[in-house]
């Protein structure tokens, strides 16, 4: 559609759906004088890691986090994509009926998929507790949405409303989860074991690690800033990953001849062995259809400030 104005309280709002004036918008210097939608009050609840800061505190947090993010520490997590998949593909295969069909709908089953893979890569061993975070960060996901458009009310986040008082109790249970994970990861490191291979041990190794502006050794984040970035990997991950897994099961259904293509070059490629990760990056079709969808599906959405 066209671009339109409208208003969020008393703040306007330009709203743009044309990718060549987004592109143009992205690039120009004056982006970086545009304010950002803020709600501090809501945030807390939900997560506030590195993608809500700027400045000096973004380079710091993003200089710490990215080594958990290279591609060889991702290979290490290879094994429970894999096991959750299988988890997933055997308990629909059990499903068939007579006659080799079963109906399903997948957004839910993809949504618990991710949560499975997100719990098992973030949390390894304390996976049951990464489970309940999950959980529970979808639930405050539905309520920050019901919360959203009441905001701009002043005072509205200490009303003692059915939803406030939900999400306060949601917030304070997964921090509380989150805490105790941490705690016990830092004392089995400091008493000389060595870190996990999932993403906290990987991330608690670079924040250990870090060096500040003289080069000295120096914790670079605190238990409580280590928290809002787990908080903020579930919340950015679990939701794009789903409706990009879902969108792309749609739209292969559409096109069958796609899904056969994609299917062969899997099977060409591993035969009736696992896929390892070398392979992966073999993946041609696939990993074609997987950027395009992508793409079609970020040019649906809106751009506002």
């Amino acid at each position: 559609g066209a671009p339109c104005i409208s208003w969020f309280g008393p703040v306007p709002k330009v709203s743009i759906t044309d990718p060549a004036l987004v592109r143009e918008v992205m690039s120009s210097k004056l982006a970086r004088d545009v304010e950002k939608f803020k709600f501090p009050a809501l945030t807390r609840l939900l997560a506030d890691g590195v993608g809500n800061y700027e400045g000096d505190r973004w380079a710091k947090h993003r200089r710490i986090l990215n080594p958990a993010f290279h591609a060889e520490k991702l290979k290490l997590m290879l094994p429970a994509f894999t096991a959750c998949c299988e988890e997933l593909v055997g308990r629909w295969e059990q499903s068939l009926g007579p006659d080799g069909s079963w109906e399903v709908d997948v957004c839910p089953e993809l949504q618990s998929l991710t949560g499975d893979v997100i719990s098992q890569t973030a949390f390894g061993s304390s996976y049951l507790e990464g489970r309940r975070i999950f959980q529970l960060q979808t639930e405050q996901i539905g309520r920050f949405m019901a919360a959203v458009n009441k905001i701009m009310i002043p005072g509205y986040m200490s009303f003692p409303t059915k939803n406030n008082r939900r999400m306060h109790q949601i917030n304070k249970e997964i921090e509380s989860i989150l805490r105790g994970i941490i705690a016990k990861r830092m004392q089995a490191i400091q008493e000389g074991e060595s870190t996990k291979d999932d993403l906290l041990g990987l991330l608690l190794e670079s924040n250990m690690s870090d060096t500040d502006e003289n080069g000295q050794s120096t914790l670079g984040m605190s238990a409580d800033e280590v928290m809002e970035e787990c908080k903020l990997f579930y919340f950015a991950g679990m939701e794009t990953t789903s409706i990009l897994l879902t969108w792309t099961m749609i739209v292969l259904s559409m096109h069958p001849e796609w899904q056969d293509r994609a299917r062969e070059e899997v099977l060409g490629l591993s035969g009736k062995h696992k896929l390892e990760y070398e392979g992966v990056n073999r993946l041609k079709i696939v990993s074609t259809n997987l950027k395009l969808l992508n793409l079609l599906e970020r040019t649906r959405g809106t751009m506002s400030y």
